[in-house]
């Protein structure tokens, strides 16, 4: 049997996770000074709100590694093959820990695969390995087809504020007042190496949305993988950017409209919005 595993960073909900039959390894998230586990003692929605009513600046650690030891070592003992599908290193060094703890466990059939994504795009690669999983592939297969794909991982979103940016020194303080009081919504990227950049700026949320919709006619999303709405706190944004994407012939069911988890909600606050997909 080949055991997926990734980590919460990919934000499938717990149901979700027994469903396909994935082993998450939780991140964690510091709040006023108290650390939690995502889906362990923290939702999603729980985040947002602690967010809110705090008005800390949340910061993000990497998980134990005993955690992904365990379940590499019990997949070795029980002649299983496994794979790891973490947040992009070019956002954490969660994968270069795993690197390390694959080393100390010596399992030929263990695997780590760098997602060099994260949110959605981290999930759509996790959930291309599960199908392959239950059609019988092996895990050096699944490997090999995950990064062939991975690179052809688009994933842009729109941001509602540049507070956390600013909070997490990506922007200066003069940037952040004159963006804010133009209500200049930047428009994210996860790149080619799995780290963010800002290639885009929009005024007003509804253009920068135009903007996510464009990203689909200039980079069409390859068949038979799942487009996918995100959003952070507020649903009916991602709901009002799925209408948007459903209106140019993309079907998009309610499945596919994914709350962003604490791992990068800690980075781009609530009201945010983006699309996640496989280009063809």
């Amino acid at each position: 049997m080949v055991r997926i595993i990734t980590d919460s960073a990919a934000d499938f909900e717990p149901a979700e996770l027994e469903r396909y039959n994935i082993a998450c390894i939780p991140l964690s998230v510091m709040l006023n000074g108290k650390s939690y586990r995502e889906n362990v003692n923290l939702s999603k929605q729980e985040f947002y709100e602690l967010l809110a009513s705090t008005g800390a600046a949340p910061q993000t650690s990497q998980p134990a590694p005993n955690l992904l030891f365990e379940h590499f070592r019990d997949a070795k003992n029980a002649g299983d093959e496994a794979i790891y599908i973490p947040i992009s290193s070019g956002i954490s060094g969660t994968y270069q820990t795993a690197l390390i703890t694959l080393d100390d466990v010596e399992c030929d059939d263990c695997y780590v695969v760098d997602s060099l994504n994260a949110t959605a795009g981290q999930r759509i690669l996790v959930e291309y390995a599960v199908r392959l999983r239950d059609e019988g592939k092996s895990a050096r297969e699944i490997v090999a087809a995950l990064e062939e794909v991975r690179d052809q991982v688009v994933l842009y979103a729109c941001i509602d504020t540049l507070e956390y940016l600013y909070r997490g020194g990506r922007i200066s303080q003069t940037v952040y007042k004159l963006g804010t009081m133009a209500q200049v919504k930047p428009i994210i990227r996860v790149s080619e190496t799995g780290t963010i950049e800002v290639p885009a700026k929009a005024m007003g949320m509804r253009k920068g949305m135009d903007q996510l919709c464009k990203r689909l006619e200039t980079q069409k999303p390859r068949s038979g993988f799942r487009i996918y709405i995100m959003y952070t706190a507020d649903r009916s944004i991602g709901e009002t950017l799925a209408q948007k994407v459903a209106a140019m012939g993309y079907e998009i069911a309610e499945d596919q409209i994914v709350q962003v988890g604490a791992a990068i909600g800690s980075h781009i606050g609530p009201g945010a919005c983006g699309v996640a997909y496989i280009a063809d």
